[in-house]
């Protein structure tokens, strides 16, 4: 698991895409799902019903015959079964040449063909098919050769084999040669073969030729289903693109797989202590698939195979047990090579690539040291095992960069080499490294710009604390299997804290509560012995939320991917008054409005109430309209919100009520807080006319709205303040005037209600304004009545109405 990067500078760069917020509605409508999910689903590319519902089903399925001439491959494969001859599967020594070969072998064998195999050492044959091999198998007596993961590039070896007496059928997936030479014999390939899911591993086509063997032969086509499990296996393990056919591959063969037959898979599980009731792909990529890709690494694949064939209980414990002895022995040679690796990164200092070599690193073993370090350092790397005169090398890749395309353009310097754009495997002579390196660097210097250098974290949607709860986890679980092409999703959580951290794994992780949108949640920061940011302070985080089942219990689970300290854009201010005592004294002429005079307010488009502010906003402002935020009172929500949110505009109620056209330039509104009554909300439906309208308060912003409102329309007790201060003043003028209109610092007056209190008191004539400049008198008066001023009258009957407002189920119901 890849351990959280720290806020700051070395954080990830955070890349969250506009979106289409209309089609997320569709989906959420049609499909019945929650918006954070609408938004996964249109991000990543389903933005229809239609497609979305074909994602979320995985079941894509093809024929066999898409394939373009797989007729031949099964005509000649048959042809020799019924002859007799023997007929030799040739894999590769990683998990999908394995799997592979395994799937091939009980095919024929189903066809009472006469079948051994041939699994190259790594040590001492290489990848793929070489001409050595050829001599032995044709030496051995093989009639027919198949290859399974390998050689779509063996265009010699192919020839040789065929000179030799020996029919071949190549089946493979691997990037063909540059040159576009293809081998002499019939091809099962998804991408040559032109077959509608181009993404196959070895495993999926070989589980495809199986099936139109059986077809061909008269048999049971679902026989071939048995190995399903081999097939989600490999599948994950060499992270080929989960989309597609591959998905419902995955999904169906992790079925088969918690439910297998097969004795060795069932003893694999044991020793890796994999529930199978809990089976995902993590837990085969993770603990599966490495063991049985230790044998391989380490010694030689037969152990992998055995364990894939065997009926023998007894034996599959025992080759079980071996594959994590070898499992456990290829992390302490990971480790030590990986320590030698990263001093040698740190002598290199800043490159565009690394090309590394070394004495006595395990050939096995480097490509998975090469995946860490470009990971951790976020360029193409090249590892390379030294032995004598030679070199083997393994190379990964970052987005961005086509591996396979930079060994191509530094061929010269090499002797074989193969993969695809983020992996690949090579050979070369000792002497030749160095200008290998030179080749590989400039080729990549040239390929990649400096954004690319940069590692980039992809936020599939952003989620408001109060989503992040089992039901959503569970929801996300329709998006699995996760993998290459579908990777697990990432939320944005903003303005969150992360609060009580608590050491587990003893001091390895950390277990904390994430608290966003007065929500809180239970998160762990795996490989992290403290949290990456200071407990308490607002950050946003990336997270996956996951079921956690825990010794009975079911939970959800924050998973910390990242956390940087909030850094939002500016927010821009409408509609607050530039002169205090001006907008103050526009009030004292404004129309009293009724209640009755309001129309009704339309439906809001979007009821994201009680799930938390800062998600809602920050997903709005993401979509990339722009986004006009209303509020009950713009000072205080400025105060809160700037430092934490931002990339918007900030209005009140209060400014929409008295200018409208204030939202013409905005696409969508957000209510952050209620409107306080029936006039608020009809202001609101005037200026979100054409416009999409998004209700996001919750109960917190509920009690702030009753707030604002009884400040600004229950004008009793604040009247005789008022006036006792005006009084004491004997007048005012100038600053003076503003100071006492504003109030004091604890209970700072906006503008209108300095104008409503000022408006009672002239009405009452209790005050004098002068007509000509801003001053104010205090004559001496008597007591008097409050509801002798119409404007009293008209400002209690508009709290009393606002007060129903608030407390009507239109304002309440999340």
């Amino acid at each position: 698991m890849p351990d959280p990067q720290p806020a700051g500078a070395d954080a990830p760069r955070l890349e969250l895409a506009p979106y289409d917020v209309d089609a997320a509605l569709a989906l959420e409508r049609e499909l019945r799902v929650s918006p954070t999910l609408a938004q996964v689903l249109v991000r990543r590319g389903h933005a229809t019903p239609a497609a979305a519902r074909a994602f979320l089903a995985a079941d894509e399925r093809h024929d066999p015959s898409a394939f373009a001439g797989i007729e031949r491959a099964v005509e000649l494969i048959r042809t020799h079964a019924a002859r007799g001859s023997r007929i030799t599967v040739h894999g590769d020594y990683d998990v999908d040449g394995i799997s592979a070969t395994a799937i091939l072998v009980r095919a024929l064998r189903r066809l009472d063909a006469e079948v051994d195999w041939f699994l190259p050492s790594r040590a001492d044959d290489g990848y793929g098919l070489s001409l050595d091999t050829v001599a032995r198998l044709a030496a051995r007596g093989t009639g027919l050769l198949v290859t399974v993961d390998c050689a779509i590039t063996a265009v010699e070896e192919v020839a040789a084999a065929r000179a030799a007496g020996i029919d071949v059928v190549v089946t493979d997936h691997h990037s063909s040669r540059a040159d576009g030479a293809l081998p002499d014999a019939p091809i099962v390939h998804p991408a040559v073969c032109g077959y509608p899911c181009p993404d196959l591993c070895a495993a999926g086509v070989a589980y495809k030729l199986a099936q139109a063997l059986a077809r061909a032969a008269g048999a049971d086509e679902a026989a071939a289903d048995a190995d399903l499990d081999l097939v989600a296996l490999a599948t994950i393990a060499d992270v080929v693109a989960l989309r597609g056919e591959n998905r419902r591959l995955v999904r169906e063969g992790l079925r088969v797989l918690a439910r297998t037959d097969k004795p060795g898979l069932r003893a694999l599980m044991h020793v890796a202590r994999v529930d199978p009731s809990g089976l995902d792909a993590r837990a085969v990529g993770f603990r599966l698939a490495p063991r049985i890709n230790a044998a391989g690494r380490l010694h030689r694949a037969d152990a992998g195979l055995e364990l894939a064939l065997t009926q023998d209980e007894g034996r599959a414990l025992q080759v079980a047990q071996e594959l994590d002895r070898a499992n456990a022995e290829r992390r302490d040679v990971e480790t030590r090579i990986r320590f030698e690796v990263e001093a040698l990164v740190t002598a290199a200092g800043e490159r565009p690539a690394y090309v590394l070599a070394g004495e006595g690193w395990h050939p096995g073993v480097i490509g998975i040291v090469a995946a860490r370090i470009a990971e951790r350092h976020h360029r193409p790397t090249v590892l390379i095992a030294l032995d004598g005169a030679r070199g083997t090398g393994s190379g990964r890749s970052i987005p961005g960069y086509d591996l396979l395309a930079g060994l191509t353009a530094a061929a010269a310097e090499l002797g074989r080499y193969g993969g695809h754009r983020a992996a690949a495997g090579l050979e070369l002579a000792r002497e030749r490294v160095d200008a290998f390196r030179a080749a590989f660097e400039a080729h990549a210097a040239a390929a990649l710009a400096a954004a690319d250098l940069t590692p980039v974290e992809r936020v599939d949607a952003v989620a408001p604390g109060g989503a992040l709860g089992l039901a959503l986890a569970e929801e996300l679980g329709r998006l699995e299997p996760h993998g290459m092409g579908n990777p697990a999703v990432t939320l944005l959580v903003p303005a969150a804290t992360c609060v009580d951290p608590r050491p587990m794994g003893e001091g390895k992780h950390t277990r904390f509560t994430l608290e966003a949108g007065g929500a809180r949640a239970a998160a762990v920061a795996f490989g992290a012995p403290r949290l990456p940011v200071p407990a308490g302070e607002p950050v946003d985080a990336t997270v996956r939320l996951e079921v956690n089942r825990w010794q009975g219990a079911v939970e959800p689970r924050l998973v910390l991917r990242s956390a940087r300290a909030c850094a939002p854009a500016a927010i821009d201010v409408l509609g607050e008054p530039d002169d205090f005592v001006a907008a103050a004294r526009r009030e004292l002429d404004a129309p009293l409005a009724s209640i009755g005079d309001a129309p009704d307010a339309r439906v809001p488009g979007l009821d994201r109430r009680g799930v938390g502010i800062a998600g809602t906003v920050v997903d709005l402002v993401a979509a990339g309209p722009p986004t006009l935020v209303v509020c009950a009172d713009v000072p205080r929500r400025l105060a809160a919100l700037g430092a934490r949110l931002g990339g918007f505009a900030l209005c009140s109620y209060a400014a929409l009520e008295r200018a409208p056209e204030l939202a013409g330039p905005y696409a969508q509104l957000v209510a952050i807080d209620p409107p306080s009554d029936a006039l608020q909300a009809a202001a609101l439906a005037r200026a979100g006319a054409g416009a999409l309208t998004c209700w996001a308060w919750g109960e917190p912003e509920l009690r702030f709205a009753e707030q604002i409102h009884e400040r600004e329309f229950a004008l009793r007790a604040q009247l005789a303040a008022f006036y006792r201060a005006l009084r004491d003043l004997g007048g005012a003028e100038g600053e003076e005037l503003e100071a006492a209109l504003r109030g004091d610092g604890s209970q700072p007056r906006s503008a209108a209600l300095a104008g409503r209190l000022l408006r009672v008191l002239t009405e009452l004539r209790l005050v004098s304004l002068d007509p000509d400049r801003p001053a104010l008198t205090v004559p001496g008066a008597e007591r008097t009545a409050l509801e002798r001023s119409a404007a009293f009258r008209a400002y209690e009957h508009r709290y009393r109405d606002g007060q129903r407002y608030l407390s009507s189920e239109t304002a309440r119901a999340a």
